[in-house]
């Protein structure tokens, strides 16, 4: 395993796993470009390394977590489902009462108390070779990356943001945006949802300035630790301990009292005044979205520390697949035993990375009686980060999640929205814009099991349909283009037929009354689900069209379902459609 970010960067080298880019590259844009090629090309490409940034002295790293390999080797697995395997040792050697309590009585299990994080004992930590304090103090040294055009400015995108509790003085290590502002300060992009926003309204609370620090790049399994969803009071480091197999050591700051990471590449220290706030964004966000401007708290750096040859780590989001979503994966496969510990009857699940990871699950269960797929829906809505997720597909455990196609044929061949359907509402992720209303709204959840004796039956299902060769139109001028969805749909095929469109929408045009308009319309008869997406769409790119689904479409106002026929709005919404709140654009790297 590794003690730092150096020797990760080592072994990616050994493994063949890294690009180093000597040719002047500019950290505004350029930088951001290159990554999301490399990130987008076959198996997430390789981790690069720039060595020449234009006006900085200090390399830049990114797409290190970006493929199955690297993020393997990162976390010191051959599969990924190895660290979910490690988890359940702990767990059997233990009766535990719940997720949190694993964490908390960790030290009683043989060896675990190796995980916990120590006091660095050196005279010099790494992390404090070069220190800045006071009128020194200056961002501008850090080649902090402006990902896309209409970024706000440059955003620190992969800190290890350190926090305490006011009361209980328990350490919090987040991964929070930081827009930086001028040479000492920062936005603190916390969600409202996560536990160092919760310390913050502590501190805010006691009117009292909240001490916070900040490390840049480190061993992998602290930046992996930072992002995980752990229990309140739970602290990453243990996390980080029991994935590399070695405690983290920690060293105090110079001045605030906090601790860091002593093998961190860069610490800022500094700290947040509950009331003061500033414009923070536009940002390219992980959704494929700027996430739009907002109010939060402001960073007051009083000290910048680095080793003496540091190396700044930085990643870029945006539409999947990216590095975080080999990181997400992860913690998919990581706390798959800690939810199991929860609902014993999932016996796996799965995120499609079209759905950013808290648009979608599909869980697979062991079935027992009637109304299991209804209790594991809701019981994961009250779960955790699960509670953020907006659709819930349950299937039975003969069928994988992650197999897409025998899901997709459960749809299009068992499914009854009539009776197969588990309306919900409640909190949503912060980056979610679909929704009317910021942070909450609508959920779905779709069971796909076998019926149990006691069940609804489903209705009987009348699919035989001659095969699709030619579909017109031509009463609707503004569908622009059609493709038959699943090619099983243009043959003989006794399933139910789909097709996307895109779709030039009327301006001041409802999706609903487009929904009414096409379902009553003779060339629609042939399909029994219809998905509209906007004019600007390549209905051919199916991990776009997903990407659009999970992303503008909130299930109560853009799902119209009559006589057994589904129709999808996953266009843009407006104030024609109820959605009063602005929708943001796409990524770009144009202005």
């Amino acid at each position: 395993m590794y003690k730092n970010l150096l020797e990760f960067i080592e072994r990616l080298k050994e493994e063949k796993e890294i690009k180093f880019i000597k040719k002047e590259i500019s950290p505004h844009l350029d930088i951001s470009r290159l990554t999301d090629a490399e990130s987008k090309s076959k198996n997430g490409g390789k981790a690069l390394c720039f060595t020449n940034v234009k006006g900085h002295r200090f390399p830049v790293v990114t797409n290190i977590f970006g493929s199955d390999k690297r993020i393997c080797l990162a976390l010191g697995a051959d599969r990924l489902d190895d660290l979910g395997k490690r988890v359940k040792k702990y767990i059997k050697a233990k009766p535990f009462e719940n997720i949190k309590s694993i964490f908390n009585i960790l030290k009683l299990v043989g060896g675990a108390v190796n995980f916990f994080p120590r006091a660095y004992k050196g005279k010099h930590p790494p992390c404090q070779q070069v220190v800045y304090k006071g009128e020194d103090v200056d961002l501008s040294i850090l080649p902090v990356l402006t990902s896309w055009a209409k970024d706000a400015g440059p955003f620190i995108t992969l800190p290890m943001v350190i926090t305490k509790s006011f009361y209980t003085g328990k350490r919090n290590v987040g991964m929070y945006r930081l827009q930086v502002f001028d040479k000492n300060t920062t936005g603190m992009h916390w969600h409202i949802h996560k536990d160092g926003s919760h310390y913050y309204n502590e501190y805010k609370k006691a009117n009292k300035r909240m001490p916070v620090a900040v490390a840049i790049g480190a061993s992998p399994s602290v930046i992996y630790s930072a992002t995980a969803p752990l229990p309140m009071g739970i602290d990453e480091m243990i996390l980080a301990g029991f994935i590399n197999k070695k405690p983290v050591y920690m060293t105090k700051c110079i001045t605030i009292d906090m601790e860091v990471p002593a093998e961190a590449e860069f610490i800022l220290e500094g700290y947040v005044d509950p009331e003061e706030k500033r414009l923070e964004g536009p940002f390219g966000d992980h959704t494929g979205y700027y996430s739009l401007a907002d109010y939060y708290p402001v960073f007051h750096v009083t000290a910048i520390t680095h080793k003496e040859n540091p190396i700044y780590n930085a990643t870029l989001v945006g539409r999947p697949p990216m590095e975080d979503c080999y990181m997400a994966r992860a913690t998919e496969r990581l706390f798959l035993p800690l939810i199991q510990l929860v609902m014993p009857e999932i016996t796996d699940y799965f995120f499609p990375m079209e759905g950013v990871f808290h648009n979608i699950v599909i869980v697979s269960i062991n079935k027992e009686y009637p109304g299991h797929a209804h209790k594991v829906i809701n019981g994961l809505w009250g779960q955790g980060q699960m509670s953020f997720c907006k659709a819930v597909v349950v299937i039975d455990d003969s069928i994988k999640p992650s197999d897409l196609k025998k899901v997709t044929l459960l749809f299009l061949t068992e499914f009854d929205p009539l009776s197969d359907i588990i309306e919900g509402k409640g909190v949503l992720d912060v980056l979610d814009h679909s929704s009317p209303y910021p942070n909450f709204g609508a959920k779905i959840g779709f069971d796909l099991t076998k019926r149990f004796e006691g069940e609804p039956p489903r209705k009987t299902k009348v699919f035989k349909k001659a095969g699709i060769k030619e579909v017109l139109f031509s009463e609707f001028d503004f569908i622009k283009d059609i493709r038959i969805l699943f090619s099983e749909t243009s043959g003989d095929y006794n399933g139910r037929k789909a097709a996307a469109f895109a779709i030039d929408k009327p301006k001041d045009t409802a999706g609903a009354d487009i929904a009414i308009k096409v379902l009553k319309a003779k060339d629609a008869k042939i399909f029994d689900i219809m998905i509209f997406f906007d004019n600007d769409i390549n209905l051919a790119d199916d991990s776009l069209l997903l990407w659009k689904v999970f992303n503008n479409v909130d299930s109560k106002r853009d799902v119209i379902i009559k006589d057994g026929r589904i129709f999808i709005n996953a266009c843009k919404k407006g104030i024609a459609d109820g959605h009063l709140r602005e929708w943001p654009e796409d990524l770009s790297f144009d202005v």
